[in-house]
């Protein structure tokens, strides 16, 4: 029996090596390095405004109160403060956070807070958040994408303009359907009508104070939806244009209190490991002891679904109990959920820290870059070592719905990092962003089957940012466990997490991807 396992084992390593070289390479390289602020700031992709310094206007104060100011202040509105409201209601009518810390630290912890948010804002950023202003082709001249307007607030609308020279006349009309135009300030010999309305019209026989006038059309959100957008006619004689206004809030940055000084990636403040176990202490308690040889202040979140859970102990350690069997993605919902530092690094309870496994690496990635998750490489018991790298592609099916197709490879390699590839499917060795971890989320019904295939729907239906394949390794503390080497745990272990064919698990499994997902099939 011994001799056929090990003949088995050596043709499995073998197959899997094969398929390990005969995964298919992606391009080159793409560059998703940060921008430096030089980039981002010398192409500019709308045209500066046209002046015309000789066309006289007058401001319009009332209208102007309602543009955005250059600060804010959190002061109480005159009128709106109650006569001893503190003392009756104990609140203040404004809160300063700033003098939530000591007056020696708050220039300090204003610099690398905005070194923070500024590297958050080149992050995040997108092409299609940017403001462009299309060039009159046809006469009109109008932004295409990048107004953005706060829920029932006011903006001025930029790059409206009319080319049209040789008209005797010129008439332009806006028309707005959630909320109203108006004008911040009135110009000489231009006729307005419909001012603090949906429609507004301008006409006059002077082309250059019409388009100092269309300078100051400013735009009034009346109709309050948390995430919207306006699309606003602009026409004049036999042309027309439509132009987007989105309106929303501005979502709020997720920044992370700054590290301390000292090495330039303080793993003990960015990272916190998660993992969550099942029976499984022995191996749980090898993970933790490997980590602490390398990164002996690094805190460690377990969270744990035992029937009869031992004690686990020990400084930097987070141990949270759960229902029994609750399973696998109720277990990294609620390890994640506990983790107050930037990164979350995820490991499985039976891997095992070595020289070779070093956070750093994965870190420089994350920082360095827009990606979201960074993947590690595992190896296992017979030295073979897999980072699972899959693209992912969904087919659009029609009515039926859609195909997931997984296939082995990447897509192109990283830039700045030679070792690293972009990919979609990573094993479960992996640093990634904690918000946007919470923010994608697992499905707590997986309960038994939650291991590849599962991950790959709840990443492809989460729409994750792409993945470097291979950048450091983690050993494995044997997943391919001979079968006489199981203790009576493993063994017990083995029956929960490996369900017969006809578990109601694996069919819950194709009901989620058909339902949720709606996929129609998975193929790889």
């Amino acid at each position: 029996q011994r001799s056929l396992c090990l003949l088995l084992l050596a043709c499995a390593s073998l197959a899997l090596l094969y398929l390990h070289l005969w995964a298919p390479k992606g391009p080159p390289s793409v560059d998703l390095r940060r921008p430096s602020p030089q980039r981002l700031l010398l192409p500019t992709l709308h045209p500066r405004a046209r002046s015309y310094p000789h066309v006289p206007f007058r401001i319009k104060e009332e209208i102007m109160e309602l543009l955005p100011k250059n600060g804010c202040s959190c002061e109480a509105e005159p009128g709106r403060v109650l006569p001893l409201q503190q003392q009756l209601f104990g609140q203040d009518p404004g809160i300063d956070f700033v003098s939530a810390f000591a007056p020696s630290e708050r220039q300090r912890l204003q610099r690398q807070r905005d070194q923070e948010y500024h590297s958050y804002r080149l992050r995040v950023q997108s092409p299609a958040d940017q403001l462009l202003i299309v060039r009159a082709n046809s006469p009109l001249e109008y932004p295409a994408q990048g107004v953005e307007v706060r829920p029932l607030q006011t903006i001025l609308v930029p790059g409206l303009s009319l080319q049209a020279a040789g008209r005797k006349t010129f008439q332009v009309n806006l028309t707005a359907t959630m909320g109203t135009l108006a004008v911040a300030a009135v110009v000489e010999d231009v006729e307005l009508r419909g001012e603090g309305q949906p429609h507004l019209s301008l006409a006059t026989t002077r082309l250059d104070h019409l388009n100092r006038q269309l300078q100051f059309v400013t735009y009034t959100n009346t109709l309050f939806h948390p995430d919207t957008a306006d699309i606003v006619q602009f026409s004049t004689d036999g042309h027309e244009a439509s132009s987007a206004t989105r309106t929303r809030p501005p979502p709020p940055p997720r920044l992370y209190g700054p590290a301390p000084p000292g090495d330039r990636y303080n793993i003990s403040a960015l990272v916190t490991i998660a993992t969550k176990t099942f029976l499984r202490y022995e191996k749980l308690r090898g993970l933790i002891a490997s980590i602490r040889r390398f990164y002996p202040n690094v805190t460690i979140v377990v969270a744990d679904d035992s029937q009869h859970p031992e004690p686990l102990q020990g400084p930097h350690l987070e141990h949270y109990l759960m229902p029994f069997g609750k399973g696998w993605f109720a277990g990294r919902n609620l390890a994640v959920s506990q983790v107050t530092t930037k990164y979350v690094l995820w490991v499985d309870d039976d891997f095992i820290f070595t020289p070779r496994t070093r956070l750093e690496k994965l870190v420089d990635v994350l920082e360095r870059t827009s990606l979201d998750l960074v993947g590690g490489a595992v190896r296992e018991i017979t030295g073979y070592t897999t980072t699972y790298r899959q693209r992912l592609s969904v087919v659009e099916g029609g009515a039926g719905g859609d195909c997931l197709r997984t296939r082995p490879g990447f897509h192109h390699r990283l830039a700045g990092f030679p070792e690293c590839v972009v990919t979609d499917g990573v094993v479960n060795f992996f640093l990634a962003r904690t918000d946007k971890v919470r923010q994608v989320g697992f499905d707590p019904r997986l309960r038994r089957v939650a291991h590849l295939g599962e991950r790959t729907a709840e990443e492809a239906a989460g729409g994750r940012a792409g993945v470097p394949g291979r950048v450091s390794e983690g050993d494995h503390a044997s997943k391919l466990a001979l079968p006489w080497r199981r203790s009576e745990g493993e063994r017990q272990y083995a029956r929960y997490r490996y369900p017969p064919a006809r578990d109601e698990s694996l069919r819950l499994k194709q009901q989620l991807f058909f339902f949720k997902n709606r996929f129609k099939c998975m193929a790889s």
